[in-house]
């Protein structure tokens, strides 16, 4: 299976990607072996996450949830976050 997922940041920012193994993703961002993005960031807390057959589908998802507002974002797991 492939996942697109959020997190968000222990500042508050949010993090999309896309992953085939989303625990071992989580695990790699709180250690500060993930993204680029994440490291000084964390810990990391799983927000939304979305179960695809493809990666194809996966990739496609994560750019549509990249092209999203922040409301947008919140709206996919129903509570504001901050």
């Amino acid at each position: 299976m492939n996942y697109t997922y959020i997190l968000k940041c222990a500042d508050g920012t949010l993090y999309t990607g896309w992953t085939n193994d989303i625990e071992k993703r989580l695990k790699a961002h709180n250690a500060g072996k993930g993204a680029k993005y994440t490291k000084g960031r964390r810990p990391v807390q799983l927000v939304y996450s979305e179960e695809f057959e493809t990666r194809e589908e996966a990739m496609k998802r994560e750019y549509e949830i990249k092209q999203m507002t922040r409301k947008e974002k919140e709206a996919l797991w129903g509570r504001p976050i901050c």
